[in-house]
């Protein structure tokens, strides 16, 4: 667990924007699409593709609160899943709105 743990912290701390998905679901689809549209660098990665994904999803778990994938982070800052990213879009986060948290992150 420890060792998926800090594969998952390294992912998020090296990408401005990181999404841990699950290439058949509709979510992270979306959510990819989001961004996609909008020129954002991210990176994604498919835990249903790893060999360790399951144990990334349990490390995330723990980290997160959340076992559901998508499980978003920009700037290293935990957004949630596909409705809490739709939600982000639409009002920002922390005062700040999605385009200054990209811009902040080094996304855009």
């Amino acid at each position: 667990m420890e060792a998926a743990q800090k594969k998952a912290q390294a992912l998020i701390d090296e990408n401005a924007v990181m999404i841990f998905s699950k290439s058949y679901c509709p979510y992270c689809r979306d959510a990819k699409g989001v961004f996609s549209s909008r020129d954002v660098n991210y990176k994604a990665v498919e835990l249903n593709e790893m060999d360790d994904g399951d144990d990334i999803q349990n490390a995330l778990q723990n980290m997160t609160k959340q076992r559901t994938v998508p499980n978003i982070f920009i700037g290293g800052i935990h957004i949630g899943g596909s409705s809490d990213l739709n939600k982000v879009v639409a009002n920002g986060k922390d005062d700040k709105s999605f385009e200054v948290l990209l811009k902040e992150a080094g996304a855009l």
